[in-house]
Order: structure tokens, then C-alpha cells, then sequence
């Protein structure tokens, strides 16, 4: 073969080559066997990039969650790709245990090292590429929203691939709990973490990655935080060192939660919310009961308060009973 016909041959092999080739990057498959470009030849694939401590994925997840049922039949291959955002993200025991939790059944690709992320381009949690029955991405969708036109994408690409189906009504969700859409109008508040290297408006001065005692200002302007009691704050994550220690929160939201876990895996740690100094009562989210208690036994995303209308700039504190907490990020909604 002549230099010439091979590059030639390396073209035509390079431009029918699926664009669905990154996921042979995984460092490991749940509840599938590893899907090979064979595999998926002649199929619609939707891929969805998600972290599963992400508040933005958790209100997406209905809608995938109902696709993939629906369309399962008629050619659908739906595939997470769990590329994480926190070191704890990356414990296969942690993946396992939140796609049980979280109902997530279709195939999960572990993209521990970001690998299957890059192959993408991809920059967002969640994030959804469309792929048609050639391999050929079709679509994408950054973030939350545009469901019933990523619905429409589907069938589309469905219809292309000759799958005949007369089931052209859209899925209708009812979520709850975390997974409720947010209350944009109300929306006041944004994510924040709790590690040096990325957060945002801590009322105090931080000692980096050493024991502090610190004591949180009486007045917090909105979406400022500070902390109370012993506490390391760390690159990634705020570590308490001694019971008694309280995080504060000016914020502007109907919803509130907080990313954070026991730093020694099996441990537990009590806490108790409260709002303006009272306890929540009836805007309790799903992880305390109306009193404010509750407790941290594993790494995730925690869903404290869920407020009744009106909505507006309140207090949040957050007491632990015990040491040995890590706290990540807020989010709101």
C-alpha cells in the first residue's frame, strides 16, 4: 500500500469511526457489562454526565430516569458517566451505593480519571450528548431544563434509526423530595463550597489546612458564611475537630442543601438545623425532621430545608453534636 492510500484509508476509517469511542476510557462499569462500540452500533445512545452529590443532576434524573424506561424497547441505550466532583466520589463502594439509592439502573460508566470527561470536551454536571444510530452526536444539553425538547431529540433520532413507534406524548414526571425542580423566581443564592481553594464570601479569616478556633459574626451580609468552634479548613472541604461546632448561612432560596459526610467512613454525626434561631418546623427538607435533627452517615448531598412561601433572606446554622464532620458545598434551589 502506498503512503498516499493509506492516509486515505485512515481518513475514511477516522470519519466513520463513532464519536462514542470515549467510553472505552472507563475505569470501571456498574450494572452493565463494559459496552464496547459493537455494542451500540445501530443504537440511539444518550450519554449523561453526572456526579452523584450534584443538586443540578438530582433534578434532571426523573426525566433520564423515564426515558430510559420508555425507550428501552425501542433502541435507547442510556449510559451515566459518573465523573466526580469530590475525592469521596471516586470510592466505587460510594457509586454502588448512590446509583441504589437514587434508582439510577441504566449502565454507569466510572470516569474516575476524568478521562471519558475529556474525550468529550465536556465542561458540565449534568451534561447530555444525543447520539445517533451511526455514533454521530446529534445534540447536547448543558445543565437542567429543555426537557420535552430533548424528548423530541429522541424520538427524532429513534425515527432515523426506523424504530416505528406511535408513543409520541412526552414522559410526565411528578419529582419530589431532592428532586423537585427548583423555585427559580426565588432563587436568591448560589452554589458555594467550603474548601479554601474554591469558596466564596467566608465572613472570617481562614486558617488554611490547620486547627482554628473561630467564632461566627453575629450579622452576615446575604450568602456569606461563617463558622463556629474547631474547625481545619481544607482545600477541598471544612473538617471539625471538636463537638459543638457550627457552620452559619445567609441565604435567599426556597431550598437548601449541603454536600458533606463523616471523615472516617462507618462513623456517624448528629446535627441540628436551625433557621433565624427557631427550629424549622414545617420547612424542614427531607434529611431532618421538623425539630432540626439529624444525621450524617454517609458522603452526599443533604436536603435541609425546603421553605413554605414567602421566600426570603433567612439564617441557616447547622449545630453538630459530634466531631468528624466534613463539609463540601451548599446549593439551593
Amino acid at each position: 500500500m502506498t503512503a498516499a492510500a493509506s492516509y486515505f484509508v485512515t481518513l475514511a476509517s477516522a470519519a466513520t469511526r463513532s464519536e462514542l469511542y470515549p467510553l472505552a476510557r472507563a475505569t470501571a462499569w456498574l450494572n452493565s457489562q463494559p459496552l464496547t462500540e459493537s455494542d451500540l452500533q445501530a443504537k440511539v445512545v444518550l450519554i449523561e454526565f453526572w456526579t452523584y452529590s450534584c443538586i443540578n443532576w438530582r433534578r434532571q434524573l426523573p426525566y433520564v430516569r423515564a426515558w430510559a424506561e420508555k425507550y428501552k424497547d425501542d433502541g435507547l441505550i442510556v449510559i451515566g458517566v459518573h465523573s466526580p466532583e469530590f475525592s469521596f466520589e471516586k470510592n466505587i463502594d460510594n457509586i454502588r451505593w448512590a446509583a441504589k439509592d437514587m434508582r439510577v439502573d441504566y449502565p454507569i460508566a466510572v470516569d474516575n480519571d476524568h478521562a471519558i470527561w475529556r474525550g468529550f470536551n465536556n465542561e458540565y454536571w449534568p451534561a447530555l450528548y444525543f447520539a445517533d444510530a451511526k455514533g454521530k452526536i446529534r445534540h447536547q444539553q448543558f445543565g437542567e431544563g429543555e426537557y420535552q425538547q430533548s424528548e423530541k431529540v429522541i424520538q427524532k433520532l429513534l425515527a432515523e434509526a426506523g424504530v416505528a413507534s406511535s408513543r409520541r406524548e412526552l414522559v410526565s414526571v411528578d419529582p419530589n423530595g431532592a428532586e423537585a425542580q427548583a423555585d427559580w423566581k426565588h432563587l436568591g443564592s448560589g452554589e458555594n463550597y467550603l474548601g479554601y481553594e474554591r469558596t466564596e464570601n467566608f465572613a472570617l479569616s481562614a486558617a488554611r489546612d490547620k486547627p482554628r478556633v473561630y467564632s461566627a459574626p453575629k450579622h452576615l451580609d446575604l450568602n456569606y458564611w461563617g463558622l463556629s468552634g474547631d474547625w481545619t479548613i481544607g482545600k477541598e472541604a471544612t473538617l471539625l475537630n471538636q463537638p459543638g461546632g457550627s457552620i452559619v448561612y445567609r441565604f435567599h432560596s426556597r431550598d437548601l442543601h449541603l454536600v458533606m459526610g463523616p471523615a472516617s467512613p462507618g462513623s456517624s454525626v448528629r446535627f441540628r438545623v436551625s433557621i433565624d434561631g427557631r427550629p424549622p418546623e414545617n420547612a424542614h427538607g427531607v434529611d431532618i425532621d421538623d425539630e432540626g435533627n439529624g444525621t450524617v452517615k454517609e458522603s452526599r448531598m443533604y436536603q435541609l430545608l425546603r421553605q413554605p412561601s414567602p421566600i426570603t433572606d433567612r439564617q441557616f446554622e447547622i449545630e453538630f453534636l459530634d466531631p468528624g464532620v466534613e463539609a463540601f458545598s451548599f446549593s439551593f434551589g
